[in-house]
């Protein structure tokens, strides 16, 4: 997938301009904030929080042995398990294993790292033809391979007239706007690819260490098609995933799915275990797991491994007012949100997305409700500290930072400096309670006005309110 994050400025402000992306946003803004604050509700939601954390610690401080283990385990029971240092590799092997199977067709259940990866052109390119099988991310193909918005609802910019027009297009079927009469239309379209594949390609939630199994979490039943019916069977995920045991799958399970989508448990829920063996009636005959870096092996160790522990469960950029206002595609790549604002700039490189540790209030939403304790403000103030020491920020930012820090240093001017910022502010404003344009800063109010203050410095009020009383 091609990375446009560099490019978050104008894709951000084109979305705050579009009305009818803003209908939208707004509709969907409460989905999944009511439906999670309802679902955490049921559990000692702290308590939860505070064990996922320390089952996601404990496998990152030992990282190489989990892995391992989860390898011996995997190959015992039939599976083959490979490695990927990028994208670049996952395609490679992909492609690899098709042509082993003589694949023509392969059907896949979403999976981050493919787009990561950008392993559907890859498999065109080699004459197999990839069939995405959830819902959001096959309307988003047959509408000319769209990118996802969203990690859990990739198409939820989309309105039900917009996905009714398009299948109206591509079915050549009468037009349908009926929410369960278009499901049964997908899902009659998706048949017959279901029945013929070869291969059917999926992520992994998690994987567990002490079983060599793959943990899968879906709501359209899909997953099971792709990871059952196809005799080949490759699970694409970061290194990251693994966890030691399936009581630890049972913990982390109790947090996932409510704060995805508000649900106690997900309609399916499969921990997949090996190869098929006689008198079963379905499943692989082959099956293999990718376990990719692509830059999370790096993390290990350093200021930023606490982003290992994500789950994926989008919670974050739910309930991110920027996220709320501007949707996904502005963030440039696979991930968005305040997840994006970090990991985007950690696996494509800080210097090609110079804005999205910007991209956030520091509201601490995002931290508040993550189910493994992420400080996500922490990590991009940290992202912005790094820019700073790079020289990455435009030299009049940093020159005004370093002009603050200075002033901080000696309170006297920087009483002064407040004083007089108070008066120009009030110059600006004209009387009103509004600045339409800052002077010495006009991207400031390029999109909204800036408040006028109230008239005095804040050192200026508690004096006269130390001598009042």
């Amino acid at each position: 997938m091609e990375v446009r994050s560099m490019h978050f400025k104008a894709r951000a402000g084109a979305a705050a301009a579009d009305k009818a992306l803003q209908a939208k946003l707004s509709t969907a803004k409460g989905l999944f904030v009511e439906g999670r604050k309802r679902a955490v509700a049921e559990i000692d939601l702290e308590a939860t929080r505070e064990a996922s954390k320390a089952i996601r610690d404990t496998c990152l401080a030992d990282l190489d042995v989990w892995l391992e283990r989860f390898e011996q385990e995997a190959t015992k029971r039939g599976g083959r398990v490979l490695w990927a240092r990028d994208g670049a590799e996952i395609c490679r092997l992909v492609v690899d294993i098709a042509r082993r199977h003589g694949v023509k067709k392969a059907i896949k259940s979403k999976s981050m790292l493919s787009e990561e990866a950008g392993l559907n052109a890859a498999l065109e390119a080699a004459g197999v033809e990839p069939v995405e099988t959830d819902l959001g991310e096959y309307i988003l193909q047959i509408n000319g391979n769209e990118h996802p918005s969203h990690i859990i609802a990739p198409a939820i910019h989309k309105t039900k007239e917009e996905v009714a027009e398009l299948f109206e297009r591509v079915h050549h079927r009468p037009r349908k706007t009926d929410i369960g009469e278009m499901t049964r239309e997908a899902r009659e379209m998706l048949r017959a690819h279901f029945l013929s594949a070869d291969m059917g390609i999926s992520g992994g939630n998690f994987l567990v260490a002490e079983t060599g199994s793959v943990a899968l979490v879906t709501n359209e039943g899909n997953g099971r098609m792709v990871t059952t019916l196809p005799r080949v069977h490759v699970v694409i995920t970061g290194v990251e995933k693994v966890i030691p045991t399936l009581e630890d799958l049972a913990t982390l399970m109790r947090i996932l799915p409510r704060s995805a989508t508000g649900q106690t448990i997900s309609n399916y829920f499969s921990v997949l275990t090996g190869t098929k063996r006689p008198g079963d009636t379905d499943g692989p005959e082959h099956h293999y797991f990718i376990l990719v870096d692509n830059g999370r092996v790096g993390l290990v160790g350093s200021d930023f491994q606490d982003m290992l522990r994500c789950i994926r469960c989008a919670a974050c950029m739910n309930h991110c007012p920027v996220y709320q206002t501007i949707g996904g595609h502005a963030y440039g790549w696979v991930y968005p949100g305040p997840m994006g604002a970090v990991l985007t700039p950690l696996y494509v490189g800080i210097e090609n997305a110079i804005e999205l540790p910007h991209a956030a209030t520091l509201c601490n939403q995002c931290g508040v409700v993550c189910p493994v304790k992420i400080p996500l403000p922490d990590l991009m103030r940290k992202l912005r500290e790094q820019q700073v020491e790079r020289g990455l920020r435009p030299w009049g930012e940093r020159a005004a930072l370093r002009l603050w820090s200075w002033l901080a240093r000696h309170p006297g001017l920087y009483a002064l400096a407040a004083k007089l910022g108070v008066r120009y502010l009030n110059w600006l404003a004209e009387g009103e309670d509004r600045i339409r344009v800052m002077g010495i800063a006009p991207s400031w109010t390029a999109g909204r006005d800036f408040p006028a203050p109230e008239g005095r410095t804040f050192r200026e009020l508690y004096k006269t309110n130390r001598r009042d009383r």
